[in-house]
């Protein structure tokens, strides 16, 4: 009987364990966290273990907090979507007080660990739930330019981590900032292109012609191409304290290409399979870009 119960409890937790992770949107939500750490790691002179813990906690508390608004905002909407349909609140699992409890506690504690480290980054990451959720999230119905909206609290993270280690915003968190800001464009359109029809049935409006045709996927090279340029920028030495080495620059240029090149395939081929293969290779470049930085600081 004790037996029993103990599974009973053991699915219980494990149930709700993943219905947080779901409304809070783990993998995503622990995406941002890398990104700021590599922020602040470009820019702290001395590593210490304390803010960088305060810093992904805080992160990842906004962060899920953003996305537990937004899904109960789009409740009845994710309801009409094949890959939102089973999320925690269209499927019964979690009622909106429930979720609206939890957001706010991520916001309260989140905006706490960020106020400790200073001012600023609390600031910015107020500013990023913000647009998230009262730009953003009504827009994506209204207009492809929720995209452009998006964008904003999108690219934040990487510039947050600066801050939070500096204090300042200046040309350097203002760069990072730029290149995960032209990086959102080809990696949601590709993901807006694969999800085109699944969109359209919550009446989402992402793509930025409307239509998968040859303006979108233009479009994406076009932003893809500013992604590629701001990167590399650094390696010129007119980005403050954010430099680059050449070495390192020609492998963030290389990666970029590699971008390029499945952007150009979409072009050609304008079908999902293509879409795909450019949202994983932007995946892969927002993983490795951060990194090459970070390792070309402390070499």
């Amino acid at each position: 009987m004790k037996t029993a119960v103990s599974s009973v409890k053991e699915v219980s937790l494990s149930l709700i364990f993943a219905d947080f992770k779901e409304i809070t949107k783990a993998r995503l939500s622990i995406s941002v966290v890398f990104s700021a750490i590599a922020g602040y790691l470009l820019a702290t002179p001395e590593v210490k273990l304390y803010p960088i813990l305060l810093l992904a906690f805080g992160g990842y508390c906004m962060v899920g907090a953003s996305n537990a608004y937004n899904q109960v905002i789009e409740k009845d909407l994710d309801a009409l979507m094949n890959r939102t349909k089973n999320r925690p609140i269209p499927a019964g699992r979690m009622s909106v007080n429930q979720a609206l409890t939890v957001a706010i506690t991520l916001t309260i504690i989140g905006l706490v660990c960020l106020y400790i480290l200073n001012q600023k980054t609390a600031m910015f990451g107020a500013i990023s739930i913000f647009l998230y959720t009262s730009a953003y999230t009504p827009l994506k119905t209204m207009t492809p330019l929720s995209v452009f909206v998006g964008a904003i609290p999108g690219a934040i993270p990487f510039m947050l981590g600066w801050v939070a280690a500096t204090n300042e915003f200046g040309i350097e968190p203002g760069t990072l900032f730029m290149i995960q800001f032209f990086w959102q464009f080809p990696h949601f359109w590709a993901l807006a292109w694969m999800l085109d029809e699944d969109y359209k049935k919550g009446g989402f409006k992402m793509l930025p012609t409307g239509k998968k045709d040859k303006g979108t996927a233009l479009q994406i090279i076009m932003y893809t191409i500013w992604m590629i340029v701001i990167s590399v920028i650094p390696a010129f030495g007119i980005t403050g304290d954010l430099k680059l080495s050449v070495y390192a620059a020609v492998i963030v240029f290389i990666l970029g290409l590699m971008m390029l090149f499945f952007a150009f395939k979409l072009y050609e081929k304008r079908d999902n399979p293509s879409a795909k293969k450019l949202m994983l290779a932007s995946v892969s470049y927002i993983t490795l870009m951060p990194i090459i930085y970070v390792i070309d600081k402390f070499l």
